[in-house]
């Protein structure tokens, strides 16, 4: 059976308080006191009632953080930056994935309200659920990640997704492109619409019209969806076939790369690809990936302090923050073509 908090007294012939005072105030406890209760805790392999403890306190030692896809690297790394962060100040990080499905997404905040977590740090699905304000208005801070607040009076980090997808287009453009896949639109998701905004700005400055885009609309942002894209645009006539790409994150770029080898098109000699996130898997392709970086821990790590400080609450100013992405250039876009074809 599990020890308590009154077997580890009586073991140290203490008082269920002294116990207490030793658990949390050590500094009251004499120092011989102090050790006969550590020693009868490790005897008796006593582990205190946290649950209890949050009972009582209103909220437990716990930070959450809610993603859209934890197989997307990019996930993986914004969680790195946030742990950082949130270990440092003594807390423990409950990390959830959405698989960028709202009812899961609910179900998710309704256990993280349950466990009293201090905060929640979150990458929301296309509509932002009611469950978040609800979480709010219990004094419960929310801070979105990747994503701009809808107003002033929430804290949140975000990129300038509307650069990124000019940088992109903007790239090839100057590399002698003048038809451009955009693959992605169907996301509801406001990033990347952001992105697509920015790729489909560029085009149509450079060449006047919007013909010279055209927009691929897989449901899903992963590696198979950028394969489908890539073997649609393969079977397109050759007077139509745009001759690059730019992909709504890196997991796709990857899948249109594997599917252009596959067939047999040389990269970027025939078809240029350029992708967004930098994850590390980018540099790392058998054609290193042209990406748009996102600082990814910087995202999380930022993130994280702003809801920790709103969460102490003594004179916190909500912050929109907004990162500046940048272009990382490697030879899947580096080939100039000629002629404006």
């Amino acid at each position: 059976m599990t020890a308590s908090i009154r077997d580890v007294a009586e073991h140290a012939g203490v008082s269920v308080g002294t116990v207490s005072n030793v658990l949390n105030r050590p500094d009251v406890v004499s120092a011989p006191t102090r050790a006969r209760v550590l020693g009868a805790i490790a005897a008796l392999g006593f582990v205190r009632n946290e649950s209890a403890r949050h009972l009582r306190a209103g909220h437990s030692r716990t930070v959450g953080l809610v993603v859209l896809d934890i197989a997307n690297p990019f996930f993986t790394d914004v969680a790195r930056g946030v742990e950082d962060v949130v270990n440092g100040a003594g807390l423990a990080l409950i990390l959830c994935n959405s698989d960028d499905r709202p009812e899961k997404e609910s179900a998710h905040l309704d256990v993280l309200a349950e466990q009293r977590v201090q905060g929640v740090l979150i990458t929301p699905t296309a509509e932002l659920t009611p469950h978040l304000q609800t979480l709010r208005r219990r004094g419960v801070p929310v801070v979105l990640v990747d994503r701009r607040a809808p107003g002033r009076d929430q804290c949140s980090v975000a990129v300038d997704d509307v650069l990124g997808g000019r940088l992109a287009a903007e790239h090839l453009l100057e590399r002698g492109h003048r038809r451009i896949a955009f693959i992605g639109g169907a996301s509801g998701l406001p990033q990347v619409q952001e992105r697509h905004a920015g790729v489909e700005a560029a085009v149509r400055e450079a060449t006047g019209g919007d013909d010279a885009l055209l927009v691929l609309s897989p449901e899903a942002l992963t590696v198979e969806a950028g394969r489908e894209a890539a073997a649609r645009i393969v079977g397109m006539p050759a007077s139509r076939r745009p001759t690059a790409a730019v992909c709504a994150n890196d997991l796709m770029a990857l899948g249109v790369l594997q599917e252009m080898v596959r067939q047999g098109v040389r990269v970027p000699d025939e078809f240029a690809i350029v992708g967004y996130d930098d994850i590390d898997f980018a540099a790392a392709a058998a054609v290193p990936l042209t990406s748009v970086r996102k600082p990814r821990q910087e995202l999380g790590s930022r993130a994280a302090q702003l809801l920790l400080d709103e969460a102490r609450g003594e004179g916190h100013e909500h912050v929109q923050q907004v990162f500046e992405p940048t272009l990382v250039v490697r030879e899947s876009s580096r080939v100039r073509r000629s002629g404006g074809r």
